[in-house]
């Protein structure tokens, strides 16, 4: 299985003063650290090697998730260091850890979602990137792709036009060259990837039809410890 960059080196301004002594991923959901569930979620999936990209509040994370053994996990570690390098500029500052081709995947988010076969679906196409989209319609955030027969055609989050039903899943698959020419130790945004490449057809679409879950607002934490409990509950039967 790919590796995956999770991106957790953000602020999280919108969850203060929650987010004030302790980073977004630490936030206790369902009993646990949130990050412990999205590792437990990787394992099971076969992923063996996990890159956490933090910035803001890191050396927290790395106490609590230590090596990643806990989880049968190899975990290493990517700080942004002294200046915030955006989700774009975090993960071309991990390149080293993560090799040709890697998963990302973003440090609030739950995504039930079969890892295998995003893969395939990735190796398959022979394009440079591959974006996990959901038929949104507006509903979670705003919609911000344009998937049309199986085929990613346009993905903005700057500039919505209204054919844009899906939006980001929030698992994507990259290969290693397309941060080639992006500037090192400077922050840049994610999207701003996934922007070009869609302008170049160099990002194919997997539709998921399972909604996701995040913790980037006091609603998102809810639904995704009531998603976790049931899945607890489940799992004891």
């Amino acid at each position: 299985m790919l590796p995956v960059a999770i991106l957790a080196g953000g602020l999280a301004t919108r969850l203060r003063p929650i987010t004030q002594t302790i980073p977004k991923t630490l936030i206790e959901v369902a009993g646990k650290p949130f990050v412990a569930h999205q590792l437990k979620y990787l394992r099971q999936q076969g992923v063996t090697s996990v890159t956490l990209c933090i910035g803001y509040l890191g050396e927290m994370i790395q106490e609590f998730v230590g090596d990643g053994s806990h989880w049968g996990l190899k975990v290493s570690y990517s700080p942004d260091g002294p200046v915030l390098l955006g989700t774009g500029g975090a993960l071309k500052q991990a390149l080293p850890t993560l090799g040709d081709r890697f998963f990302v995947l973003y440090g609030d988010s739950y995504l039930p979602i079969n890892y295998a076969n995003v893969q395939k679906a990735f190796i398959d196409s022979n394009q440079l990137g591959l974006m996990t989209v959901l038929k949104n319609k507006n509903q979670w955030d705003r919609s911000n792709v344009t998937f049309e027969l199986g085929k990613l055609i346009e993905y903005n989050k700057e500039v919505i036009n209204p054919g844009m039903h899906y939006i980001d899943y929030g698992l994507g698959a990259l290969q290693a060259t397309v941060l080639s020419h992006y500037p090192e130790g400077e922050p840049f945004d994610l999207s701003k990837v996934y922007n070009e490449l869609s302008r170049q057809q160099q990002l194919s679409g997997y539709e998921v039809f399972d909604r996701f879950y995040e913790i980037g607002s006091i609603q998102g934490i809810a639904d995704t410890q009531t998603y976790l409990l049931q899945q607890t509950a489940k799992d004891s039967l």
